[in-house]
């Protein structure tokens, strides 16, 4: 809502579903309030479909890895492949910024590269953040 309601804007980012994901894994979060990849989706659906008759276009940007974080596995892991998935290819968005692929590690691909790693295992440093920033195509913007 706080971009919908502002005028003349253009574009939208989108870079949605990594706390949704991990949240999954909390041991003590009741069953009934843990996400899944389709609620995931469904909500990213529902954002580009209020931006776009609005007149915004919604670039979808892929989550990054996140293996080693306490809240790693499997489901976790299958989870954020899907979202990313959708992400790449629905055909939904406007444009992809593919994060993902940005900050993953070449031979641990389930992982951040070490050089972008905060130390966390999920939230990349200053140097990963400019990977992010470099994968945004900003000619998109361009008028």
């Amino acid at each position: 809502r706080d971009v919908l309601a502002r005028a003349g804007v253009e574009w939208l980012v989108l870079f949605e579903g990594i706390n949704d994901v991990t949240w999954t894994a909390l041991p003590a979060v009741p069953d009934g309030e843990r996400a899944t990849a389709a609620a995931i989706i469904e909500t990213l659906e529902q954002i580009v479909e209020r931006a776009h008759p609005r007149g915004i276009k919604v670039m979808g940007g892929t989550l990054v890895p996140m293996s080693g974080l306490w809240l790693y596995n499997a489901q976790t892991e299958a989870m954020l492949q899907a979202v990313n998935e959708w992400i790449r290819a629905s055909g939904k968005l406007d444009a992809v910024a593919d994060f993902d692929a940005a900050t993953r590690d070449p031979h641990a691909p389930e992982r951040l590269r070490p050089e972008f790693d905060s130390g966390d295992h999920i939230h990349p440093n200053d140097a990963g953040n400019a990977a992010l920033a470099d994968a945004v195509d900003t000619a998109l913007f361009s008028r």
